[in-house]
């Protein structure tokens, strides 16, 4: 616990002040009294149990910036990373910056930003770990990271950058508001560092002295309405009908006439040629979920169709009945279902603790999505089982194995949809992230019952051109649906303005060719599965058409994947000139300054990397270090 030293200053201390009944949102400020099921019994610290006295220690507490006084000096910053013994790429809290005008009438804004403990913490709802709780005492929202196991989705899902998923500790931490300081009635350390007193801390909705106004907005700020955050905000100075931000973000801010309210909008910086990118596309921190998609639906459509197709359409499906064909099928499907799964286990920052995924089914989305894939796994495995063992009892088995694989890959793959539609995230808030999962589905689905179809059965002894010409049309569906959703969606983007509309830029300019590339492809498949729908493969032609329209079904679907994840762009706060500036990272990956900690910057450390890592040194150092590198790779510690 914080001990008191007898010098500390008396803006330090918390104020004992009175409050409302309820702040702006319509929420109870006295937490003791609100029975939210999301707020905990009781906050130990250090698993010291406290007695403090603060008789406003169970009300919602949070962050006032007055913008008018905050210089820029980052005293904040580090004095949270000392407190917390941050290193250089991880900050809690973090000050960005918009600016406008031109000299002489220049002006910038400064924001400094931590975690907003927010009413409706989506961090704690999306958390499939449930390594977050919020607490009544002082209505803190507190992480765990001992139990986190490093998915990352709470940095999807916040809108204010405030979870911060270490690459190299594969874990995920945040701003923990001093609550052991808090325990003592000293304020956070960050607003006791504050030099131009800019930062205050109290009781929500109460204006702290000397302080005009406590607005919910300002420049830069995204919407309070995610999330309801626990910060107010003063700045009364004029600022400018545009502000920009020195990031490399495409986004600026636009004053609204009507509302006198700041609106994000496009800011076209980088100009309008088109590029390919494709390092930076095909290489992302993102590529395993690009495959675990990709397979996940592909498997699931392909084992529908396998399995409810010879009892709902038995004149077209009745081949998938031969045992021979059956059996490579569901083998084909269990082996690709395994590589998605395998990408996406190891995708986390501590693969070794994936089972606490199942921990937050009644809140995650994620926890949903996992346990619905898993136990379509499960009844796959099953069903793959009871193919091989030769006895008729176990048909009973095969029923109900396929049964529980087919309500359960559905239930998954409608939760992966619901896990992607976040409001802090427009680009992906969209109907289109439905129907691009769907047509998938069927699409790759069909394609792969289709490629097993043509590839292992002899024609000569079963005739399969009523099924491929049936699974063509179920691939078009696919294709045409997924069509429908690019083109709603490109539309939807475009009128909204705001980062949606920043994604939408960033896809027609940075990545415009390799846009161009995926919609080519797009309207190429749904010109061959038309083909296939009607002529069956008869010839050495018809045999090049079907190589070309499986090669381009993968090359579209990785491209279109991974445009859906390198695009997106968050309802986020602005960087500063280096912290957080995507283009400072970016370049100081590629020009080495990464490997120099001071700078705040480090490699990608996902399981490719660790992999290419383990087998330098493999190559090159003691048979020691490789025990290091192998324990870096599972994240093991001394104790665990």
């Amino acid at each position: 616990m914080t001990k008191v030293r007898s010098d500390e200053q008396k803006y330090a201390f918390l104020r004992d002040e009175e409050s409302l009944e309820q702040n702006r949102y319509g929420n109870k400020i006295n937490l003791a009294e609100n029975g939210d099921e999301l707020i905990a019994d009781a906050l130990t610290i250090n698993n010291q149990p406290s007695e403090s006295e603060n008789p406003n220690r169970y009300k919602q507490h949070g962050f006032y910036l007055n913008a008018d006084n905050c210089i820029g000096c980052h005293a904040c910053e580090a004095a949270c990373s000392e407190k917390n013994d941050n290193p250089a790429h991880i900050a809690f809290r973090s000050v960005g910056f918009v600016e406008g005008g031109t000299y002489p009438d220049y002006q910038r804004i400064n924001i400094s930003m931590a975690c907003n403990h927010c009413d409706d913490p989506v961090c704690l709802k999306g958390c499939p770990t449930r390594a977050y709780t919020k607490f009544a005492e002082y209505g803190a929202v507190l992480q765990d990271p001992d139990i986190c196991f490093g998915c990352g989705y709470c940095t999807w899902v916040c809108p204010y950058n405030a979870p911060q998923l270490d690459p190299v500790k594969g874990q995920v931490s945040k701003c923990n508001m001093c609550v052991d300081r808090l325990e003592v009635g000293l304020k956070p350390s960050c607003v006791s560092a504050c030099l131009g007193n800019a930062l205050d801390f109290g009781v929500i909705e109460n204006v702290p002295e000397n302080r005009e106004v406590a607005q919910t907005e300002i420049p830069g700020f995204p919407t309070a309405e995610i999330t309801q955050p626990n910060i107010r905000f003063q700045q009364t100075k004029g600022a400018h009908k545009e502000m920009t931000r020195t990031d490399t973000m495409p986004v600026k801010y636009h004053r609204n006439a009507e509302s006198n309210s700041f609106e994000p909008v496009v800011d076209e910086k980088a100009g309008r040629d088109k590029y390919w990118n494709l390092k930076s596309l095909l290489t992302s921190h993102e590529s395993a979920h690009v495959i675990f998609t990709l397979f996940t639906q592909g498997t699931v459509g392909a084992f529908l169709m396998l399995f409810l197709g010879p009892f709902f359409a038995p004149e077209i499906f009745s081949l998938l009945e031969n045992a021979d064909l059956l059996l490579k099928l569901t083998v084909v499907i269990f082996v690709t279902s395994t590589i998605g799964l395998y990408k996406l286990n190891m995708h986390l920052g501590k693969p070794h603790r994936f089972y606490r995924g199942f921990n937050n089914l009644r809140l995650s989305p994620v926890s949903r999505e996992i346990a619905g894939v898993s136990l379509f796994y499960t009844g796959l495995l099953g069903f793959l089982v009871t193919l091989l063992i030769p006895f008729d009892f176990i048909k009973a088995f095969s029923y109900a194995f396929g049964g529980l694989a087919a309500l359960s890959g559905l239930a998954g793959l409608y939760y992966m949809y619901k896990l992607y539609r976040i409001p802090a995230r427009p680009f992906w808030d969209h109907l289109q992230t439905g129907t691009a999962f769907f047509g998938t589905m069927l699409s790759f689905g069909a394609l792969i019952i289709a490629a097993v179809c043509v590839v292992f059965v002899d024609s000569s002894v079963l005739d399969t051109a009523i099924m491929t010409q049936s699974l063509a049309a179920i691939m078009l569906i696919g294709l045409v649906i997924e069509a429908l959703g690019h083109w709603k969606h490109a539309d939807d983007m475009q009128k909204l303005g705001n980062e949606g509309a920043a994604s939408y830029y960033r896809q027609v300019t940075q990545y415009g060719y390799s846009y161009l590339l995926r919609n080519g492809l797009l309207a190429l498949n749904i010109g061959l599965a038309l083909y296939f729908c009607v002529f069956s493969i008869a010839s050495v032609f018809d045999w090049v058409l079907a190589i070309l329209l499986m090669t381009s079904m993968l090359v579209m679907s990785v491209f279109g994947r991974s445009l859906f994840f390198v695009l997106v762009i968050p309802t986020t706060m602005p960087g500063a000139f280096f912290w957080k500036n995507e283009g400072f990272v970016d370049h100081a990956r590629e020009t080495g300054l990464a490997d120099m900690p001071q700078v705040g910057v480090v490699h990608e450390r996902h399981h490719a990397f660790k992999v290419d890592e383990l087998l330098k040194t493999i190559k090159e150092n003691s048979l020691s270090d490789m025990v290091d590198h192998v324990k870096w790779i599972f994240g093991y510690k001394k104790g665990h």
